[in-house]
């Protein structure tokens, strides 16, 4: 089956949505078409919690502020150019968003509520309750499903971009209902494909989250960046028996949480001024360490001083989910400890969001822009999405007609393999990668597991080569080469990074290694 459209987005979260949303606006005679591998609804976006860190208080706050937050965070490896523009653009972005439904907490006075939350100098994080991202799915969805040009494929798997050359002309697509292999060309093809969460055994990411975008991009010869600087979350829920982990919002911390040991010794401010609110790679690194040298499996987050009534309007989820663990945290602390979170590197992007690859462009998690630099800034992911999406509608509303669209028609061969891959090889494959992602490439690294493990991944990378020709692949299978795929980079640049930046700790005398 073939398929022809003007506009080809992968990934129906806050990137994908808000570029299909504006594209289908601008140009209502050209078809718009959204390819999303689960649910329409499903997507890292709808699992974020705190909010979105916009500028609004002119009085005590301001862009600079805003500016040089994220730049410390960054730990100097930031595009400040970058950095200003999306700061910037901010309240822009934000009023667009409310204007299409979004709904937001408001104080007293009708004004909208800011949340403070580490590393930030000021109260700035729009949100609503602890369910900001599920809020802001809900209303974009309904704004997409009002575009008549637009359509939503969901439960369709991208597998590989159509290339030619250095040309990006669409992408291959399992349908994961009826098993069919459809050829999808577009004259652009945008991917807001999400996070690389289930390359780890403890990520906060749903389970779609497979790198699959950047494993794409890396196959297409595209040019990636800063996939050594992995973000983790400080306080995850510890519920070793749960199927799932639950995030325990940064803005709790801001709310007045305070992180213990089990003896209710208040640990941050051995390591860093500012206590509970200091950035998330201070606060995970604090934790592992206090782990490492207890021996205990958590700390805790202690929220008992806390006014309840406050506590429940501000993070009712948070409180639902502690009780169903049997935690009240009007008396019992919140048992936590670090989890992955967040991949600030990705493919390379230009401030319009084009890739290295013709006709390719990039958004949202999967994208490096340069406004992370070694550690995200709390709360600034949203927003980078929702400009790097609005980027990327100007360029291709000021440009689509100049650049050549190549109509060259590709056919893939999906030639039927005659031995199915097992469910039970896949599983055990995906728990060993895991495992050793989590051990040797978590908080803290060191070159000698680093290498290990590049060669245990090469390794797998060539036996999954192998078992592609010979099997019948399933949707799970891809998943797991997509892990793979973006694992190598992740050691690879561990191992070139000589210094300790944000996010990114390596033990020992580090190497300069060739690769």
């Amino acid at each position: 089956m073939n398929i022809q459209t003007d506009y080809l987005i992968l990934g129906s979260g806050i990137a994908g949505l808000t570029v299909a949303i504006k594209l289908a606006q601008q140009f209502p005679d050209r078809k718009v078409l959204v390819v999303t591998k689960s649910n329409e609804a499903e997507s890292n976006t709808k699992y974020a919690q705190g909010g979105i860190a916009v500028v609004m208080d002119g009085v005590t706050d301001n862009f600079e502020k805003h500016i040089n937050d994220t730049l410390v965070c960054g730990d100097g490896l930031c595009d400040r150019d970058v950095v200003e523009m999306v700061i910037k653009e901010g309240p822009k972005r934000l009023a667009e968003l409310i204007q299409w439904g979004t709904q937001f907490d408001l104080n007293a006075k009708g004004n909208l509520d800011l949340a403070k939350e580490g590393g930030h100098s000021n109260h700035r994080v729009v949100h609503f309750k602890d369910q900001t991202g599920l809020e802001i799915e809900r209303a974009i969805l309904v704004k997409a499903h009002q575009g008549k040009n637009i359509e939503i494929l969901d439960f369709h798997f991208a597998i590989d971009l159509m290339m030619c050359a250095n040309v990006c002309q669409g992408v291959y697509v399992l349908d994961e209902k009826s098993n069919e292999k459809i050829t999808i060309h577009s004259r652009f093809t945008i991917l807001a494909t999400g996070g690389i969460g289930q390359v780890y055994q403890q990520t906060t990411n749903p389970k779609i989250a497979t790198g699959d975008g950047i494993a794409m991009a890396i196959r297409a010869k595209a040019k990636i960046s800063d996939m050594e600087f992995i973000q983790f979350h400080p306080t995850a829920l510890y519920a070793p028996n749960s199927l799932s982990t639950f995030l325990i919002s940064e803005a709790v911390r801001g709310f007045g949480g305070q992180l213990k040991t089990k003896n209710g010794h208040r640990f941050m401010f051995d390591y860093d001024v500012r206590g509970e609110l200091a950035s998330r790679d201070i606060v995970s690194r604090s934790i592992e360490t206090e782990l490492k040298n207890s021996g205990e499996a958590c700390v805790y987050l202690d929220c008992t001083q806390l006014d309840l009534v406050e506590f429940k309007k501000h993070f009712p989820t948070i409180y639902e989910n502690c009780l169903l663990e049997g935690i009240d945290v009007a008396k019992d602390w919140i048992p936590v400890i670090p989890t992955q979170h967040y991949l600030c590197g990705g493919i390379v992007v230009n401030r319009h969001g084009q890739t290295s690859v013709d006709n390719l462009l990039a958004c949202g998690e999967c994208s490096r822009t340069g406004l992370h630099g070694a550690n995200r800034l709390a709360s600034n992911s949203l927003l980078e999405a929702l400009v790097y999406a609005h980027q990327i509608f100007k360029f291709l509303s000021e440009s689509d007609s100049e650049i050549k669209s190549v109509t060259t028609k590709i056919q893939y061969n999906f030639k039927r393999k005659m031995k199915p891959i097992t469910i039970e090889w896949v599983s055990i494959l995906k728990e060993k990668l895991q495992s050793i992602m989590q051990q040797n490439a978590g908080i803290v690294r060191n070159d000698t597991d680093l290498k290990n493990t590049l060669r245990q991944l090469q390794l797998w990378k060539n036996q999954c080569q192998k078992i592609e020709q010979e099997h019948l692949v399933s949707k799970d299978f891809l998943e797991l080469k997509n892990c793979i795929e973006v694992s190598i980079p992740i050691v690879v640049f561990s191992l070139k990074r000589t210094q300790n930046k944000g996010s990114f700790f390596k033990e020992g005398k580090t190497i300069n290694l060739q690769f």
